[in-house]
């Protein structure tokens, strides 16, 4: 059974600071790549960051770059996300999710999504 389970949200004043963890089962966050996935208010989906499963190479949207950093804990099977210099427009509920292998060859897509965790970034 594959399970993503996030934590670690909150809410935090402006140039705050948030650290996010994704805790996988049902398989091995080293053989996949692993996505943060954000949902604003009133807004779509969003792409935030990956990692990949084999050399753990990551990436960023243009909008977090130099503030957010991904990362993972093998050992746990558990995914990271460290957010700082937070601002307001980075409110969103936080998903970490699998990039689906069978379905990615054009663009990312995801076959398996966690529940989420609230982000809110006010004074």
């Amino acid at each position: 059974e594959v399970q993503l389970v996030e934590s670690g949200g909150g809410l935090v004043q402006p140039g705050g600071s948030l650290r996010l963890s994704c805790v996988a089962s049902g398989f091995s966050i080293s053989m996949y790549v692993i996505n943060w996935v954000r949902q604003a208010p009133g807004k779509g989906f969003e792409w935030v960051s990956s990692i990949s499963g084999s050399g753990g190479s990551t990436s960023y949207a243009d909008s977090v770059k130099g503030r957010f950093t991904i990362s993972r804990d093998n050992a746990k099977n558990t995914l990271y996300l460290q957010m700082n210099s937070l601002k307001p427009e980075d409110t969103a509920v936080y998903f970490c999710a699998r990039t689906d292998r069978r379905n990615s060859v054009v663009r990312r897509q995801y076959d398996y999504w966690g529940q989420g965790t609230q982000v809110t970034v006010s004074s």
